[in-house]
């Protein structure tokens, strides 16, 4: 097809873009994920990527990547068209890329997942096992995470896996660096240490293409802006020429607002009462010490605390999926005994901070995902009924706005923030009298968290009772009735909504800790 003319921002020359996609429209059957999108890359930058879920952003940065081939268009690298075919073809081209979903081996080590496909070898042949792991301690330490270079990937929180992911992209020497959303299982410290590493990069002369929901940051980080909606590019700009309303305005189409907090409503008796939970860790020592609470119907509990304060662990314990625990929990009177299977039938649910290990079967299809947990109660004799599935899945659908052309599509075909709903369908279905949400806003954007936040709410005023843990101080003070800060395994404090402050959470969060120093 025709080169066309493409339009910088004002004061901007067109020789400053290193990559440049023209017209670039990738069809899918039953959609449309990208439309005629022009996108620049400015050379030695930091180029952010905003839009909702579903506007096109990972589909575009994989089409950069040679992960996908653009159904019309063309890219354009210092000039000259360029086709990758394959991840390993965009990184000869000095293309490297951080995916939103974690690419990584569980059963290899963590300096044979940096090096995984590049490995560093003697004679093309004995890899060096030393040297790998020498080079990948190295990273880490850059990015002050001093995670061991022979631990298995599987037995690393989610958190230390997005920094494995960070540190793989770093040991390849590229050119541009595409992040899609590498700080949504950080926490601030590690956020800024990336920072850090970031204008590092871009004063060796690396470009970086920068995709995330955490807008604030973004203002923070960012050069040049490229707003995607639907599909479609709506607007290209400096970052210095732009503000947080006119990000927002421009991803959602309308001015979005950013509390969330909404009216109160009573709340009824304990639903959940939670005493004594403790949790041996491997080797000695304690991953949760006496961790007790209660939870009322139509009650949200907030959850806050860094990374290591157990939550994660806490919510395991509640599911039975740690028989070693101590402790008691009881649910609506009842105390809660075997394995998740019963938890879930006597209603108790999870949505995982990992969907894609613990929430979805990527090879199955978004119905099938979402009636996984619930089954039995669409049988008839010995059969499935297809006209309640049917019907419980496109009410979850609508309730939810899952963009979605056909539910049988496979649910690796939806953006990141549609497979989340996903995963919240599919607990909603087991009709829960509570809901555990880890991370649940975890890489969605603003206009789907305010749905998420919307539908938590709508849920506790039916009597539903939710514990909702989050590593964003903004939105565990807006979503929550009360609080629980958590540090090394223990409850250091207990917040009412009234009195929640920022410093306040912060404080009871590093106890047991030693404090983060600022940057100079």
């Amino acid at each position: 097809m025709a080169a066309q003319t493409m339009a910088a921002p004002e004061g901007v020359l067109l020789d400053d873009v290193i990559l440049r996609a023209e017209q670039i429209t990738k069809v899918y059957p039953g959609t449309v994920a990208l439309d005629k999108v022009d996108f620049n890359v400015y050379r030695g930058k930091v180029n952010v990527l905003v839009g909702e879920n579903g506007a096109g952003k990972s589909t575009l940065m994989k089409i950069l990547a040679g992960v996908e081939q653009p159904t019309e268009g063309r890219l354009l690298l210092e000039g000259r068209e360029i086709a990758p075919r394959s991840p390993r073809e965009a990184e000869h081209l000095g293309i490297g890329i951080i995916y939103q979903e974690l690419n990584l081996f569980p059963n290899l080590n963590v300096s044979e997942n940096i090096f995984i496909a590049h490995e560093l070898t003697r004679g093309g042949v004995v890899i060096q096992q030393q040297e790998q792991e020498r080079r990948a301690r190295a990273l880490l330490e850059r990015l002050e995470h001093p995670i061991d270079p022979k631990v298995l990937v599987q037995d690393l929180r989610i958190g230390q896996q997005q920094v494995v992911e960070i540190a793989k992209a770093l040991a390849l020497d590229v050119r541009i660096l595409i992040m899609d959303e590498p700080t949504s299982a950080l926490s601030d410290a590690e956020v800024r240490v990336l920072f850090k590493v970031i204008e590092e990069l871009k004063a060796n002369g690396v470009t970086i293409i920068y995709i995330s929901h955490k807008l604030e940051e973004l203002l923070q980080i960012g050069d040049y802006i490229t707003v995607l909606r639907d599909g479609h590019k709506v607007a290209e700009a400096p970052m210095s020429q732009v503000n947080l309303a006119w990000i927002v305005e421009r991803m959602v189409g309308r001015d979005a607002a950013s509390d969330y907090r909404a009216p109160q409503h009573p709340f009824g008796d304990v639903i959940l009462q939670v005493e004594g939970i403790s949790l041996p860790k491997p080797g000695g020592g304690e991953l949760l010490s006496d961790v007790s609470f209660t939870l009322r119907a139509g009650e949200i509990l907030g959850i806050y605390g860094l990374m290591g304060a157990g939550r994660t662990e806490l919510f395991e314990c509640l599911m039975g999926l740690r028989p070693q625990a101590t402790g008691n929990v009881w649910l609506a009177g009842k105390k809660l005994s075997g394995g998740i299977d019963q938890r879930i039938a006597q209603g108790l649910v999870l949505i995982p901070e990992d969907r894609q290990r613990e929430g979805l079967v990527p090879e199955l299809s978004v119905a099938h995902n979402m009636l996984l947990a619930s089954l039995k109660r669409y049988l008839r004799r010995f059969f499935l009924s297809s006209a309640k599935e049917n019907a419980s899945v496109s009410r979850m659908i609508s309730d939810l706005a899952i963009k979605v052309a056909n539910p049988q599509y496979p649910v690796a075909s939806l953006s990141g923030g549609n497979q989340q709903k996903v995963v919240l369908a599919k607990g909603l279905l087991t009709e829960p009298k509570v809901l555990l949400m880890d991370e649940p806003t975890r890489g969605i954007d603003v206009g789907a968290k305010q749905e998420i936040f919307d539908l938590a709410r709508r849920l506790a005023a039916q009597g539903l009772g939710i514990v909702f843990v989050s590593t964003e101080l903004k939105e565990i003070m807006a979503i929550a009735d009360r609080i629980l800060v958590m540090s090394k395994g223990k409850i250091t404090r207990e917040l009412q909504r009234a009195e929640a402050t920022q410093q306040a959470l912060v404080e009871a969060s590093a106890i047991g800790h030693e404090l983060v120093r600022k940057d100079s």
